[in-house]
């Protein structure tokens, strides 16, 4: 199985416009998600690992009390791909 495609710059500024929330930082795509309690951070976090598990693609991810940070790259391709971009949306979806 072959690594995923790293995108452009511009193919990430472009997805960036409609990802709602993300932002570029240190060259991986970047954010924070706040939940009313820590109960719903995690049950996010929980939602959110089954569908990385599915997709066969991890978050960095850091959580405490009511937040959830996220960080999105694709090591095996030195940055950002399609993958990342897929994960953030789901993460958006379950976030709502």
């Amino acid at each position: 199985m072959s690594a995923p495609t790293r995108l452009s710059a511009d193919e990430v500024n472009a997805a960036l416009r409609d990802l709602n929330g993300w932002s570029l930082e240190n060259g991986k795509l970047h954010r924070q998600f706040q939940f009313p309690s820590f109960i719903e951070a995690f049950g996010f976090m929980s939602s959110l690992a089954l569908v990385a598990e599915a997709m066969g693609h991890h978050p960095e991810w850091f959580n405490v009390y009511n937040r959830v940070t996220i960080d999105l790259t694709t090591h095996d391709a030195g940055g950002i791909t399609q993958k990342d971009l897929e994960l953030a949306q789901r993460a958006n979806q379950l976030a709502r």
